[in-house]
């Protein structure tokens, strides 16, 4: 598959599909987790949030934010990607007040401010 092909199918799944998979790097092991995850973007900018609370694979960005996105719904394609914190919260509540009005959950805004992560994906090779 050409180098344009495959941006083609990546394109396409940012704006179509609703879950993916990340392979992270243990922060403590260095073993390899992958994880399912919904698929959120604010006009093709990607971005992985969570309901407050701790979760692994976010500590594990934050040691590693290198990390394999496996996109797997209208396209299997497997990119390499860089997570980048979104931590300022004025920044962070606007980019969730677009995501969680996108799916209807704004009640959730102020809990998911304080509670949450927030990483803006990067695909560097594309």
């Amino acid at each position: 598959m050409s180098k344009e092909d495959k941006k083609e199918l990546i394109i396409k799944a940012i704006y179509n599909d609703r879950l993916v998979d990340i392979t992270t790097t243990g922060r403590k092991t260095g073993y390899k987790y992958r994880k399912e995850v919904r698929l959120r973007h604010i006009e093709g900018t990607v971005y992985l949030t969570n309901n407050p609370g701790t979760r692994d694979w976010a500590a594990n960005l934050y040691t590693n934010p290198t990390f394999e996105y496996h996109f797997k719904e209208s396209a299997e394609v497997n990119i390499m990607a860089k997570a980048i914190p979104i931590k300022e919260e004025a920044e962070k509540r606007r980019i969730l007040a677009t995501l969680l009005g996108k799916e209807g959950a704004l009640d959730q805004l102020e809990a998911r401010v304080s509670g949450s992560n927030l990483f803006k994906i990067d695909f560097p090779d594309q």
